[in-house]
């Protein structure tokens, strides 16, 4: 029985190296977002000198958002291929805060993130008020204060576990 146990184990183990197909797609998604973020950024900068400040900075938003969704799939991949595939070799220091991202204090950064990026979508929102009915607004609302009690939720459950896992003091 122990050479089946070994094989399946290797398989297992070896399966991991299947997520790298996901973290290839969501650097190729990287891409096309920045392609997409070139366009917009020309966009608004052609439009730049005719713009009513209210519009720049729904303009300025809708880049820093794209900035954070970014930032986020970068922190996703690394992390994650540090995490459950295999470790960077010649990282040196450049990656050095890998190490601190265990899967927790990942979920913890991407609810960060997702905040983050709730927040600005909200203040869109809010600063184009009279495009939307005041029902839309109050779910927009609803839905980024969801996110942030799940943020909030997630960060203690981490807390508390961490907690559990270092060794009592005598």
């Amino acid at each position: 029985m122990k050479p089946v146990e070994q094989f399946i184990e290797r398989a297992i183990m070896a399966s991991r190296w299947l997520l790298v197909v996901f973290y290839g797609g969501l650097g190729v998604a990287l891409v096309v977002y920045a392609i997409s973020f070139i366009f917009k950024f020309i966009k608004i900068a052609q439009g730049a000198p005719s713009m009513e400040e209210g519009d720049m900075i729904l303009a300025m938003l809708g880049l820093i958002d794209a900035a954070l969704v970014a930032s986020l799939l970068v922190m996703v991949m690394i992390s994650s291929y540090e995490n459950y595939v295999s470790r960077f070799e010649n990282a040196g220091t450049e990656l050095s805060w890998l190490g601190k991202l265990d899967s927790g204090s990942l979920k913890i950064k991407v609810a960060s993130s997702i905040v983050a990026i709730s927040s600005i979508h909200l203040l869109q929102v809010f600063l184009n008020a009279n495009t939307y009915d005041n029902t839309k607004i109050i779910l927009f609302m609803a839905l980024h204060l969801t996110f942030v009690v799940s943020a909030l939720l997630l960060a203690a459950v981490d807390r508390i576990s961490s907690k559990t896992k270092e060794p009592k003091q005598p």
